[in-house]
């Protein structure tokens, strides 16, 4: 009896402390992001994008907390609609005796990790969605009304669609299939970004008068470069948390064959992206490689255990292809993504579900799209509504002084490379 509860212990410890090193790893990935977009915009902007970031990061920990974790993980509900238990904000675990007498037939059934571990992790997911959001409305949103938006999104929009996914509503009773978050993560920030960037309209002069699209380098692709090895780091932490569990043989050798699937997805990605670039524009584009990675990233979420470790490369490789056109094909529609946010996450998001029934045996092509037009439309749809109420209440877009002269100074009245100014 007394190794029985000793194996119990050492069971729960190991799972929880799992649980919070990986979620310790997607948080990282909020410096990724912040890096990333730093390098991608223009000097003038690095401080108000920064601002984002950290804001929004804690935003989504407040929201989740109050909100959004006991929307998407409710007690009851009907499926559409979660039955609201509000108590989490007030603390409280599992009770150590009651986790000990659960008899081993029933250990798996969800005593075998800390509740707040579990909070602690949905809770940088949410973070990770709206982060997509930041890079794609940068240089010309005002600072307060993506906050704003923020609240709503991390509180209520995301946590809807997760609860329909993850908290067992209806799409999860259909047969839906996303591991990680290929849909309920990347495909709803990217939905969301999207319906912003419709309202926001596009940069000033990154399109001509003839529809020629004109280039707005990033500042420092150095940083760029670093944001995306962090998120590339952080990644193992995001879809490896997602088996939520590692203390026994094939958890184990599940959580190892995740990690090994992310990192060759994100290596095809590189490859196929840059080689892509080369083609079609006769140059090894730096941000496309790494648009690639990211892509190959986003589409392995979705289902990143059945796949061969070869399976998960060429998953990735199409990632980094489809991103690379669809960066075209949104200038082309004069959509300014000054990052590829909606691509990355958007087009890779929605190759990643669909690629799912490839490897895996229990997913089908149709639930699959219908899981992805459901979290895409309600995600659009809700976002589209917050940001043109948002619109008419406060404006959402800086004025074309202050744009010239770069939102730090207009937003945040602080410059992130002050020594290289001239006036």
């Amino acid at each position: 009896m007394e190794a029985i509860e000793g194996i119990k212990n050492l069971s729960y410890a190991l799972d929880t402390f799992y649980f919070l090193i990986t979620g310790a790893l997607v948080m990282w990935m909020a410096a990724g992001f912040a890096m990333l977009e730093a390098g991608l915009v223009r000097s003038k902007n690095t401080a108000e994008i920064l601002t984002k970031n950290i804001v929004l990061f804690a935003i989504a920990g407040i929201m989740y907390m109050l909100m959004g974790y006991n929307i998407m993980y409710p007690a009851d509900g009907n499926g559409y609609f979660p039955a609201l238990d509000l108590s989490f904000m007030f603390g409280g675990d599992n009770d150590a005796a009651e986790v000990l007498a659960t008899d081993m037939e029933g250990w798996y059934d969800g005593s075998y990790y800390s509740g707040m571990s579990d909070f602690f992790f949905q809770m940088v997911f949410v973070a990770t969605a709206m982060s997509i959001v930041s890079g794609a409305v940068a240089e010309r949103m005002k600072l307060w009304s993506f906050m704003v938006f923020a609240v709503v999104m991390t509180g209520f929009i995301y946590p809807l669609q997760g609860y329909w996914k993850w908290g067992g509503g209806f799409l999860d009773a259909m047969g839906f299939q996303d591991f990680a978050g290929s849909g309920v993560v990347h495909l709803t920030g990217a939905a969301a970004a999207l319906a912003g960037v419709m309202l926001l309209g596009a940069r000033k002069g990154k399109y001509g008068p003839n529809g020629e699209v004109r280039a707005i380098p990033g500042a420092n692709l150095p940083l760029a470069t670093l944001g995306t090895f962090i998120l590339w780091l952080g990644w193992f932490g995001f879809n490896g948390g997602s088996e939520l569990i590692l203390s026994n043989v094939g958890e184990a050798n599940a959580v190892a064959a995740v990690f090994v699937n992310t990192n060759m997805a994100a290596a095809g990605g590189v490859v196929a992206g840059i080689v892509t670039a080369r083609i079609l524009f006769g140059k090894a584009d730096l941000t496309m490689a790494l648009n690639g990675a990211l892509a190959g990233l986003v589409a392995i979420t979705a289902e990143p255990l059945a796949p061969t470790p070869i399976g998960a490369t060429l998953i990735g490789a199409a990632g980094g292809i489809l991103v690379v056109f669809s960066i075209v094909t949104m200038d082309k529609l004069k959509i300014d993504d000054p990052v590829g946010a909606i691509s990355v996450h958007g087009v890779g998001g929605i190759w990643g579900l669909m690629a799912v029934p490839i490897y895996n045996a229990d997913a089908s092509l149709g639930t699959q799209a219908i899981g992805m037009l459901v979290i895409f439309g309600w995600s659009f749809v809700a976002s589209l509504i917050t940001w043109g109420v948002i619109k008419v209440i406060m404006g959402i877009r800086v004025s074309e002084e202050e744009e010239y002269e770069g939102v730090d100074i207009g937003e945040c009245g602080v410059e992130a490379y002050p020594e290289f100014t001239i006036k």
